[in-house]
């Protein structure tokens, strides 16, 4: 069982920056796809920035340019480095984590994007 715990997250004036963290449990990081999701009020979750276990990454066209995802597998963390936040980037962000037919959600950090 894979536990992921995911920090970084608070309280950003527009056009500002942050940067989440998810920590994993368990030996198949690797070898795993990584992503991050949000959530608004009112709103599905969706996806946000994925990367796969030889570094190929995607974004959701909302914040290709804004957001970079990163792993580092040494650490079995994955990063999501935000910049020119918009207060529409304002929801709980999520880790997920796939494997084969296994899959992990993170619990979750708010992030909220307010002047």
């Amino acid at each position: 069982q894979v536990q992921l715990v995911e920090s970084g997250g608070g309280l950003v004036q527009p056009g500002g920056s942050l940067r989440l963290s998810c920590a994993a449990s368990g030996s198949i990081f690797s070898s795993s796809t990584l992503s991050w999701h949000r959530q608004a009020p009112g709103k599905q979750r969706e996806l946000v920035a994925a990367i796969i276990s030889g570094g190929i990454t995607n974004y959701a066209d909302s914040v290709k340019g804004r957001f970079t995802i990163s792993r580092d597998n040494a650490k079995n963390t994955v990063y999501l480095e935000m910049n020119n936040l918009k207060p529409e980037d304002t929801a709980v962000y999520y880790c997920y984590l796939t494997k084969g037919v296994y899959a992990s959600w993170g619990q979750g950090t708010q992030v909220t994007v307010s002047s």
